[in-house]
Parts: C-alpha cells; sequence; structure tokens
C-alpha cells in the first residue's frame, strides 16, 4: 500500500521505517530541511537499535523516501499517518498545535481519492473529530471545489525507546480505533503482515489481537496504559522507600511480588523514577483531561508526586554520607532517561544535574551515547567525560543514573584508586552490590 508519514521522531521514522521493510511504499515527510537531507543520505538522526539498517535497506529497494513537500507526500498516500510531537505545556495539557498544523496542511492538498488519516500521535481525547474538523477547514480555505473523502482513525503507539523496532514486528497488540469499516479494513490490510507474525522474532506465536474501538476508546487506551505503567513505578518505589527505613531489600519483595500472575515482573525496578517523552507527558495530560471534566484523579496526581519526589532521595543519600556537597565532586554514570536512546526528555540527570549544582557541587558525567554523538552541547554546568575511569578520577561519589549493560563491566578495581571517596549510589539497583563492596567501594541501593 502507499503511505506517507508526516512527521520523522521517534515514532514517525520507526513507523515508516518498518512500514518500509514490510513492502509497503512510504514516504516521509518532515518541514526541517537538513534533517530530511541527513535522512536522504542514509543517515538517522535518531539513536535506535537496529533503525538505521533497516533505514538504509528500504532506502536502497525503493521503497522508502524522504521529502519536505507535504503535497507530495498527500499525494503519494492512500494512508496518511500524522505523528508530529505533542509536548506538554506547563499547564500538563498536550500542546497540539503541530497537529493542527498538519492536519490543516492535509486539507489543503486533498483531492477526490479516498485517504486514510491516522493520528498517531498521542492526543487528548476527543481528537479525531477535532482533526477531521480542521482538515475539512483547512481543505476549504484552499479554495478547492473537489469535493474530498477520508475517515480518520486513531492508531496509539507503544513502543519502547531502545526497542521500537522489536516493538513494531513483535507488537502485544494493534488498537485502531475509528467508525469507518472501509478505513479499519484499510488499516487491517496495512497491518497483516505484522498481525500474522510475518517478521516476529517467533513466528509461531498466535496472531496479533487488533482492538477495534471508537475513536475516544482508542485514544483512551493509550493514556490509560501509559499512566498505568508510571504508577507501577511509583507504587514499587513507595515500597522501596518503606524497605529503606524497615531493612527490607526491594529486589527481593519485587521478585516475590512480581510472580504473582496478576502483578507481574515487569515495570518493578525501583530507582530514580520515571522520565522521557511519554510517561510525564501522558499522566499529566490525563490529569488535565480528568480535570476538564470535574473530575480529581487523585492516584495519578500521586504517582506524579512520588515520581518528583524520587529523583531527589539520591541527594538525600549523597549528604547523608558526604555532609556538605559544595566543593564535592560527583560523578553520573548515564545520562539519558533510560538505555539504548538518546533520549534525554525528563531525563532524572537534568534535575540532578540542577539540583547539585545548587547545592555547589562539581557535577561530571559519562554516557555511552551522549558523551560521543555530540548531544553533550545542550547540556551546561556539567563536564562530559569520555569513559567511566575519566569520570571516576577525583570524584566523591558516582551515582549511577542510566542501567546502560555497558555498567556492568566497568573495571572496579581501578575506579576505586581513581576516587577520592570510594562510594557509589545505584540509582537504578542495576550494579552487582557484592562486586562493588568486594573492591572497597561503598555501595548504596534503592530501597535495599
Amino acid at each position: 500500500m502507499r503511505v506517507c508519514v508526516i512527521g520523522t521522531g521517534y515514532v514517525g521514522l520507526v513507523t515508516g521505517v518498518c512500514l518500509s521493510h514490510i513492502g509497503h511504499d512510504v514516504i516521509c515527510v518532515d518541514n526541517n530541511e537538513e534533517k530530511v537531507k541527513l535522512m536522504q543520505s542514509g543517515q538517522s538522526p535518531i539513536y535506535e537499535p537496529g533503525l538505521s539498517e533497516l533505514m538504509k535497506s528500504s532506502a536502497e529497494s525503493g521503497k522508502l523516501t524522504f521529502t519536505t513537500d507535504l503535497s507530495k507526500g498527500v499525494a503519494h498516500g492512500e494512508i496518511l499517518y500524522i505523528a508530529v510531537g505533542t509536548p506538554p505545556l506547563p499547564t500538563g495539557e498536550s500542546d497540539t498545535r503541530y497537529v493542527e498544523a498538519v492536519a490543516r496542511g492535509i486539507g489543503t492538498h486533498l483531492k477526490d481519492e479516498y485517504k486514510v488519516i491516522v493520528n498517531k500521535s498521542t492526543v487528548p481525547i476527543g481528537s479525531g473529530d477535532w482533526v477531521r474538523m480542521i482538515i475539512l477547514d483547512g481543505h476549504k480555505e484552499s479554495g478547492s471545489t473537489v469535493e474530498t473523502s477520508f475517515d480518520v482513525i486513531s492508531n496509539p503507539e507503544f513502543l519502547r525507546e531502545g526497542s521500537a523496532v522489536y516493538d513494531t514486528f513483535n507488537p502485544d497488540r494493534i488498537v485502531l480505533g475509528g467508525n469507518s469499516d472501509k478505513a479499519i479494513s484499510m488499516m487491517q490490510d496495512l497491518y497483516q503482515p505484522l498481525v500474522s507474525r510475518k517478521f516476529a522474532e517467533d513466528k509461531s506465536l498466535p496472531e496479533v489481537p487488533v482492538v477495534v474501538t471508537d475513536l475516544s476508546s482508542a485514544e483512551m487506551i493509550k493514556y490509560a496504559a501509559n499512566s498505568f505503567l508510571a504508577t507501577k513505578i511509583s507504587f514499587i518505589n513507595e515500597v522501596a522507600n518503606i524497605c529503606d527505613r524497615v531493612g527490607a531489600d526491594v529486589t527481593q519483595v519485587a521478585r516475590g511480588i512480581g510472580l504473582d500472575s496478576r502483578i507481574g515482573g515487569k515495570f518493578l525496578n525501583a530507582g530514580l523514577g520515571w522520565g522521557g517523552s511519554c510517561f510525564p507527558k501522558d499522566v499529566s495530560a490525563l490529569v488535565h483531561t480528568a480535570n476538564d471534566y470535574n473530575y480529581e484523579s487523585e492516584l495519578l496526581k500521586a504517582a506524579i508526586n512520588v515520581n518528583q519526589r524520587q529523583r531527589l532521595l539520591v541527594l538525600e543519600k549523597l549528604q547523608n554520607e558526604l555532609k556538605i556537597l559544595k566543593g564535592k565532586t560527583i560523578g553520573l554514570l548515564g545520562l539519558t532517561f533510560k538505555p539504548d536512546t538518546d533520549d534525554m526528555r525528563d531525563a532524572p540527570s537534568l534535575d540532578l544535574i540542577e539540583q547539585l549544582n545548587r547545592l555547589g557541587a562539581r557535577v561530571k558525567a559519562y554516557d555511552p551515547i551522549v558523551s560521543q554523538s555530540g548531544l553533550s552541547h545542550g547540556l551546561s554546568n556539567v563536564i562530559i567525560e569520555g569513559n567511566a575511569e575519566m569520570l571516576a578520577d577525583s570524584c566523591d561519589a558516582l551515582v549511577l543514573v542510566t542501567d546502560w549493560k555497558e555498567f556492568l563491566k566497568l573495571d572496579l578495581q581501578k575506579i576505586a584508586k581513581l576516587m577520592n571517596h570510594r562510594l557509589i549510589i545505584d540509582g537504578r539497583n542495576f550494579l552487582d552490590r557484592e562486586a562493588v563492596q568486594a573492591a572497597g567501594i561503598r555501595y548504596i541501593g534503592m530501597g535495599r
């Protein structure tokens, strides 16, 4: 099928590349000329495992092209994806100005060929009808006398940064919201190679469930899923903080409750809390939506508050050990909000850098991606080191912020010799506690 993806961020680019890989003819549209030139040259603007290789092979086969020309994309696609960002506003609600601009632009270029318009962006509940209205407004404003025909579908994504390509080919479910049988049928045809697990790691599994709902329910599924997972993380962090006080080990507690089939072991890793582009934005947006409809979502607000507090517990642990932080050197192992991504959006490291600087500490950091990619240019008040040993040199404490696998192979003996004070705060309960202690380094975890 002919597909147009508008927006080449994490969601849009992964969607476009993966759809081209399974055999569809895809045009990706972005208004950033430099970014488009980069992609046309075969380079991915984001770090995502496996993405660059697929992007290159699909482009070489002629199944994937990039352009800044929206009219070209609209003319090409039978199915048009809106995959632009919806960042949070200070109020907590989603900023939908980019979705509106794209929807209006689509309407301007629509002709008489039937199109399916897919909301891939995470948008407020009720946006499906709103997008339809904006598209019609754009078509009217264009002065076109051609009668246009289209339907809007909500198709939320459930991709995890760092494993987005894998998640695309191995989905738990596909959600399609809409009231048009024709549009739903076209989307089912589009996704059939994924539904049949043709590109899955385990092709013997049953077909992927396709959940067909109304527009608003599909939009709510996305918010509800992310809010549930965020709440689950905040819950185990609450438990970890109680464990700290009573002498229990949260890693053992998490294993014990995670084996209960009603609970499950995923998202039970205590630590510095959640960040990134999805959880903070989506939980806040759902709270804001509830407020709009005169409902106080106390549980979700508590999950947000626990998460904010969790980020600062490392400071308390540092102060308990080092007392005055002014004049001390603190090294951060990892900067991105999670491993296997270059995404720094709402990363706990940013809060730590800000607070450590406020308290007069000198902050250094090493991150496997950030240190090598040039992304550090946007960071202030932090010294970016090229490896873990350089980071440890003259540090009074190290804080593990991001659980990169590389950090499991640290030369702890060498690091111990380089540090002023032998102290590691493991903000993800990720390191081998016994190995750290055997190197003569004091180990402090989260809730253990």
